[in-house]
């Protein structure tokens, strides 16, 4: 639900025996509507690209597939380079069932991850040239294939090296150089980070916060976030003190919440028992939800309690960049018994190919594994209305998007509505201390997914999510 399919529509829709609008006869070319620009498409530059025209010809050193460049120091494929950066960003240990010795190509590769990593540091690949945050924007380019002794290939393989890490950094902090003030990442896109990183050690009370988190292992999904745990404690934690909401506070946030229309979606996701759904009946009815979605975010904007304090240029530029971010905000909160409910009944319904499954790709395989963390951290936190609205009010406030004439209102802004996030949780769920710290690292997660999304290729989105929600309703459905 995060495609720029069509402009928006407000939703409806009808007929057909399915309960769908006619679909296509193929899966169309997304046109771009009035608020997708080119820089909604995500480079990753942490590669080298191989400029003569024998890039075509060579083939992958892991797995043998067409090579794309130089990735990490050697020359493979897409695939093993998503693989291996996945890999080493989330410290993945992997099991080899077999003998350690597994075939390595196009079409197995898939099948033992262990050999196929144990491939990827065997043939050189260089786990230094990969961003500590593991967003897009390598570092240290100018270093090639490494090679690494069989001691150390047990201990990354093994999980010793990460453990050794983890217990490095907990005691001295984190070794990432970038600054937490940076304006934008090297990839001229905003740091999924940057809304937790330039403002958090300003926060009221946020040292108490901050303190109580050094020392604690991070779960692997928020290693590319590394700022929020990055500052030496200076002062111990302070007590947990009877407090109330700051009235001020209250205000907006009910300004907030009133401006969200928080009725279910009216595109139509009834189908008759029996129906077998097609790929392109799919596909439309996720255009049909993305343009209700979108029309939702635009009618948000107009009833924002700041919207007279910024420019209609500044407005655009901001929903052109995070409009994904904010339906999928929603779709996993808000509107998520619908999703997981009502779609997911649709999907059931739908069969992919021998051909779909095969050439589902390794970036969709990311985005489906995050996409279900995630919707598992929003259903174990239950988020309020009023917790929803402050998180999807800090995401699109986001001055480090580029083209922006206001930038600095625009943090005050956020600022704003970060106090009040903090202050509305700390009252509301004072047994949780940790919940707002949790709320927040969720939007980075949101940003990395959004943008990983464009990616994938649109005739794999109906694949995709009915993988996702049924992986989703299943496993609620056994607690």
């Amino acid at each position: 639900m995060e495609r720029d399919e069509r402009p928006p529509s407000g939703g409806g829709g009808g007929g057909g025996s399915a309960g769908f609008l006619e679909p296509p006869a193929a899966l169309p070319p997304p046109p771009r509507n009035g608020f997708c620009q080119d820089e909604l498409a995500e480079l990753d530059p942490s590669t080298i690209s191989v400029p003569d025209d024998r890039a075509e010809q060579r083939t992958c050193l892991i797995c043998g597939d067409r090579a794309t460049g130089l990735h990490y120091g050697i020359i493979s494929c897409e695939g093993c380079k998503g693989f291996f950066k996945r890999s080493i960003c989330n410290k993945r240990v992997y099991r080899c069932s077999r003998d350690k010795n597994c075939v390595m190509s196009r079409k197995q590769r898939n099948r033992c991850q262990y050999c196929r990593l144990l491939k990827c540091l065997q043939m050189g690949m260089n786990r230094k040239a990969i961003r500590e945050d593991g967003m897009p924007g390598g570092r240290n380019k100018s270093i090639g294939p490494v090679q690494i002794s069989e001691e150390e290939i047990e201990r990354i393989m093994s999980g010793q090296e990460f453990e050794e890490e983890a217990s490095h950094w907990s005691n001295h902090g984190d070794s990432d150089h970038s600054s937490p003030g940076n304006r934008a990442s090297e990839s001229n896109q905003p740091s999924p980070g940057s809304t937790l990183s330039s403002r958090s050690v300003e926060l009221n009370g946020f040292m108490a916060f901050r303190d109580q988190y050094m020392g604690m292992s991070v779960p692997p999904h928020y290693q590319y976030i590394p700022h929020l745990f990055s500052y030496s404690a200076h002062s111990p934690l302070l007590p947990p003190q009877a407090r109330s909401l700051d009235p001020q506070s209250y205000s907006l946030i009910h300004q907030l919440v009133s401006a969200e229309d928080l009725e279910p979606l009216g595109t139509p996701m009834l189908i008759e028992d029996g129906y077998a759904v097609t790929q392109a009946e799919l596909f439309a009815l996720l255009c049909r939800l993305a343009d209700e979605l979108l029309f939702r975010q635009i009618a948000w904007i107009k009833k924002l309690p700041f919207f007279c304090e910024l420019s209609i240029k500044d407005y655009t530029c901001l929903l052109s960049s995070t409009w994904q971010e904010l339906i999928l905000l929603s779709s996993l909160t808000v509107y998520s018994k619908q999703i997981f409910g009502e779609l997911a009944d649709v999907t059931a319904k739908y069969s992919p190919s021998d051909e779909e499954l095969h050439r589902f790709s390794d970036e969709g395989m990311e985005v489906i594994e995050r996409l279900i963390y995630l919707y598992h951290k929003f259903h174990q936190l239950k988020v309020s209305n009023e917790e929803y609205a402050c998180m999807k009010a800090i995401n699109f406030l986001n001055q480090d998007i580029r083209g922006l004439t206001s930038a600095s209102q625009l943090e005050q802004l956020n600022k704003r509505y970060w106090y009040i996030c903090q202050d509305f949780t700390e009252y509301k769920y004072t047994h949780q201390p940790n919940r707002f710290p949790d709320l927040m690292m969720c939007l980075p997660e949101i940003r990395y997914i959004a943008g990983k999304m464009v990616n994938v290729p649109l005739e794999q989105l109906p694949l995709l999510f009915k993988v996702v929600l049924h992986s989703c309703k299943t496993s609620v459905g056994k607690e």
